[in-house]
């Protein structure tokens, strides 16, 4: 009898407690009618879709990076102009180079850049222990699959790579390295020349606001809990 005394009661309120949880998180089933739950999803979508498109989700803005780059760089409009005539005169410039990497970083494609950098530090090792220990870093920041940085390289190119980084030479990297300088040139250095970031420079302006697209951070595990009951049940 003192048994039951003591944990039928703590029992019941177990029981209790996880009616009441449940309820919380799945509703009664009864109070609502099936308008008011579609009212109640729609009104949930909504506040999702306005927690996404809240500044606080995505990255820099163009026009924070700009104003960043207007800082940091005096470039003479000569010396931009310079950096129009090919892509391997941007890339000789430091100012250039620098210049094209912030651009690459407001179309979240600077890994093409970080990559290439690499590569040309990498040829000047000389020592084989240097080599290698470089090698091993490049293939898994940029080369392995789901690297931090992944490159766009064919299948071909980064089997070759894969296969010889454990014993690596100081032109490993070469295919890789000109099929990414190859994507930027073609591609990222002739939107750079239409870009504010360089027109501004060619014509002597201060940098100015422009609208870019933005990309969204992944939600913490903390944001994610606050929303993951209202996505369910849509």
């Amino acid at each position: 009898m003192e048994t039951s005394l003591v944990f039928f009661p703590q029992l019941n309120m177990c029981e209790s407690k996880e009616k009441a949880f449940f309820k919380l998180i799945h509703g009664s089933g009864k109070e609502e009618t099936s308008k008011e739950a579609k009212i109640r999803a729609k009104e949930k979508r909504n506040r999702l879709s306005l927690l996404v498109q809240k500044p606080e989700f995505h990255e820099e803005t163009h026009s924070s990076r700009s104003g960043h780059l207007a800082k940091e760089t005096r470039v003479s409009p000569e010396e931009a102009v310079i950096w129009g005539e090919s892509f391997d005169k941007l890339l000789s410039h430091k100012d250039g180079l620098k210049t094209f990497t912030t651009f690459l970083k407001t179309e979240f494609s600077e890994e093409n850049i970080e990559f290439w950098i690499a590569c040309e530090d990498f040829k000047k090792s000389k020592d084989p222990q240097q080599i290698i220990v470089k090698a091993k870093a490049i293939y898994e920041k940029f080369i392995q699959n789901d690297a931090p940085q992944e490159v766009n390289l064919d299948f071909h190119t980064k089997e070759v790579i894969t296969k010889s980084i454990t014993q690596p030479t100081l032109h490993s990297f070469d295919a890789a390295q000109s099929r990414v300088y190859q994507l930027m040139e073609q591609d990222s250095y002739t939107r750079f020349l239409k870009s504010d970031i360089y027109l501004d420079l060619t014509e002597g302006r201060p940098q100015r606001p422009t609208n870019l697209r933005k990309r969204s951070r992944s939600f913490t595990c903390t944001e994610f809990q606050d929303v993951k009951s209202d996505v369910a049940i849509w």
